[in-house]
């Protein structure tokens, strides 16, 4: 007698609960279509506006991220170095070079969900064009690693593995014409443990 009914209502868990979790997967697997890779630095140039495909979206509406109109902003995210190798806390790292021209860029570390890491007490997470000590051809360095160091330096969490968040704002670069001839900075292991 409760035999249909049963049967019925099992079918629907497993139908709604496996939909639930493979969408859940897929959102997970990738932040949508279009890639672009310059060397170890990888966005998604449509992402973050109106005609974003589908799992762009949702990864955005599901993150509460801000809507970049096409011209305004990129944001290029790193998660391995230039030789492909993870980029994890018990390491530390050189970015060098020059970004492309933008009105201002921010650039911070992140954890693996892509949100910003919370900084110890005076340890710096983040940096922007506009406190970037520069040479005089205008290229700079910055080093990421646990311990302090001069010049420009982004401390890293005590463990783990993390990414870089590095955001265009204001730049040719975010128009479909500028995104053939960008040059991102290399991202290079210098050391691991107590090098």
């Amino acid at each position: 007698m409760f035999r249909v009914p049963l049967l019925v209502a099992l079918s629907l868990v497993i139908a709604f609960g496996g939909g639930i979790v493979f969408t859940l997967l897929a959102l997970d697997a990738t932040s949508g279509f279009g890639a672009i890779k310059l060397g170890a630095w990888q966005a998604f140039p449509e992402m973050q506006t109106a005609d974003a495909d589908p799992y762009a979206k949702s990864h955005r509406a599901r993150a509460g991220r801000l809507l970049y109109g096409t011209a305004e902003g990129l944001v290029f995210t790193a998660s391995d170095d230039d030789a492909g190798a993870r980029l994890t806390a018990s390491c530390s790292y050189r970015i060098s070079g020059q970004t492309p021209p933008a009105r201002l860029w921010t650039l911070f570390i992140a954890g693996n969900d892509g949100r910003p890491i919370e900084d110890a007490a005076g340890r710096p997470s983040t940096i922007n064009s506009w406190v970037v000590l520069r040479k005089p051809d205008s290229t700079f360095n910055i080093t990421v690693s646990s311990s302090a160091q001069a010049g420009n330096w982004l401390a890293l969490p005590p463990s783990g593995n993390f990414r870089l968040v590095w955001t265009l704002l204001d730049s040719p670069a975010a128009s479909n014409s500028g995104l053939i001839d960008l040059g991102m900075p290399k991202l290079e292991k210098i050391g691991c443990g107590n090098v």
